[in-house]
């Protein structure tokens, strides 16, 4: 199977039926399909072969949704970039990546434009809406000058689909490899386990689609012969008018966003969300006063998935049965993750990967057919995270008797701060570019709104000083907004072992203690 076989099966079956819509466009499943054929036929006329990398910079549209078909179609790989990143950072994807061709929406192409000498590999530039840029050729007319025949190229379910960005012990993001075969067997479990789609819904995709959660909402939304009804940018009280009016019957949302639009949006309680059956969350668990707020306002079930992006995204599932499970009587389950998707095995081991008794904390390690195979370019860590054919999530917990999953502590030491991964060694680095600075660790500290947001704990050189205001400052060019500190600590001296490591656990402790869990 394929990822574009599901687009292809909903043309020939419901052509009319609708495929996307964004506000500037609605497709239909023809339309839709058409469409990525001449996608497909572009990379070929452009000279992309069979596992290509293909960078990718854009917000939300039904031109990036019909890109991962027309992709797949063509064995080109998508690199979606997280538009939040600073240039510096795409620049280092990119090129390690080996991408061949730029695509951006046209809001990005003058910060392109301004690392554009350092990409290494990448001949081509395309861009998304506008007026051609000098250097940038139109994306819109590339693509429907091409034939809307099938791509003649023999797609297997091993070839690479796309190749996400995620973090590196260094600080450097990491590429998980994703295979076809992944890819759609995540949509056979998530379907499976819980999140089924109906033809003629709509699923609303505001979450971005350069994310694992996005994409595999919106693949398993087609899947089922449902559409996408995207959003660019989160806008709360949008939000809520779309699932109102809009015919939403599943919407992909953040624990962030749910608490956003609660306190941002006054009418909530006052719509009636005629169609919306279910609500998807993610990233981080969900307060239990907030759900049942939620839950008053939507008149709707909550389904809560937890994975990451070398799990193509699913890995457990809090059904929406769980849920009210947990509000009747066992609140204690609003604090797990779920139980295992179909065809999906969890183990808590210990340091030697023997799994331990129930209720034990340990690692967290997962097999089944949608793990990645492997980081880019990088045998050693693929070795390590991949050993023995079990995934090492990197994230400590426990699983009770009846096979949820508790997230205890992160044994890396990203940071989640609303639904967005905010890796500490970036910002420790940006934050060493000061003169001032002599030492720093980057933590996540408790937020009610984003879950965690991002503290820098600092070290100020001898005879140096700055405010907490400038050193954020600081950041601005350096960092995407997300990955700013949004406070700061001065200390004298930040606690280390007798190697020398920084106690980050001890840094923690004071602004997680009373928590329920030791991760947002």
């Amino acid at each position: 199977m394929r990822l574009h076989d599901y687009l292809n099966f909903n043309a020939r079956e419901t052509p009319a039926d609708e495929f996307a819509c964004d506000g500037r466009r609605t497709v239909t499943n023809a339309d839709a399909a058409a469409e990525a054929n001449q996608i497909a036929n572009a990379f070929v006329s452009a000279g992309i072969q069979v596992g290509d990398r293909v960078a990718i910079l854009s917000k939300n549209s039904v031109e990036y949704a019909i890109l991962y078909f027309g992709a797949s179609a063509a064995g080109a790989v998508p690199v979606p970039l997280n538009y939040r990143l600073a240039p510096a950072e795409w620049s280092y994807i990119i090129n390690d990546a080996g991408a061949r061709m730029m695509i951006a929406s046209q809001e990005f192409t003058t910060l392109i434009d301004t690392v554009r000498s350092e990409l290494e590999s990448v001949k081509q530039y395309y861009q998304i809406g506008g007026e051609s840029d000098s250097g940038w050729e139109s994306y819109v007319s590339w693509v429907s000058s091409q034939t809307t025949d099938s791509c003649d190229r023999r797609i297997q379910d091993d070839s690479d689909i796309y190749q996400m960005y995620t973090s590196g012990t260094t600080g450097h993001p990491k590429g998980a490899i994703l295979q076809q075969r992944a890819v759609t067997s995540n949509i056979i479990q998530v379907v499976n386990s819980g999140l089924a789609f109906n033809p003629g819904e709509r699923a609303l995709i505001v979450a971005p689609m350069y994310h694992a959660a996005a994409c595999i909402v919106s693949f398993s939304a087609i899947s089922g012969g449902a559409s996408l009804y995207i959003q660019e940018d989160f806008n709360p009280a949008e939000v809520v008018r779309a699932m109102d009016e809009e015919g939403i019957a599943v919407a992909l949302l953040v624990p962030a966003m749910i608490q956003a639009c609660l306190v941002g949006v006054p009418d909530i309680s006052d719509r009636q969300y005629p169609h919306l059956r279910t609500v998807v969350y993610g990233a981080s668990p969900i307060a239990a006063d907030t759900l049942r707020s939620a839950i008053a306002s939507f008149q709707c079930d909550f389904l809560q998935g937890f994975g990451m992006t070398e799990t193509t995204a699913v890995i457990s599932i809090m059904s929406a049965r769980d849920h009210q499970v947990a509000l009747d009587n066992r609140p204690e389950l609003l604090l797990s993750a779920g139980r295992p998707i179909v065809g999906c095995e969890v183990r808590i081991v210990n340091e030697h990967d023997e799994e331990i008794p129930n209720g034990e904390i340990g690692e967290i390690i997962t097999c089944g057919p949608q793990l990645m195979s492997g980081y880019w370019n990088l045998p050693h860590e693929t070795a390590s995270a991949l050993k023995g054919g079990w995934m090492h999530t990197g994230d400590a917990g426990m699983v009770d008797d009846d096979g949820y999953i508790y997230i205890q502590d992160r044994l890396k030491d990203m940071i989640v701060s609303g639904g967005e991964n905010v890796y500490p060694a970036v910002v420790e680095a940006a934050l060493f570019g000061h003169p001032a600075v002599a030492d720093v660790a980057v933590i996540g500290v408790p937020d009610d709104q984003w879950g965690e947001t991002v503290k820098a704990i600092v070290v100020l050189r001898i005879g140096e000083f700055i405010s907490e205001e400038d050193l954020i400052d600081f950041c601005g060019g350096k960092l995407g907004g997300f990955e700013r500190p949004r406070s700061v600590d001065f200390i004298e001296a930040l606690p280390r072992n007798a190697s020398g490591k920084i106690l980050k656990r001890e840094l923690r402790e004071p602004y997680w203690s009373g928590q329920d869990r030791q991760i947002s």
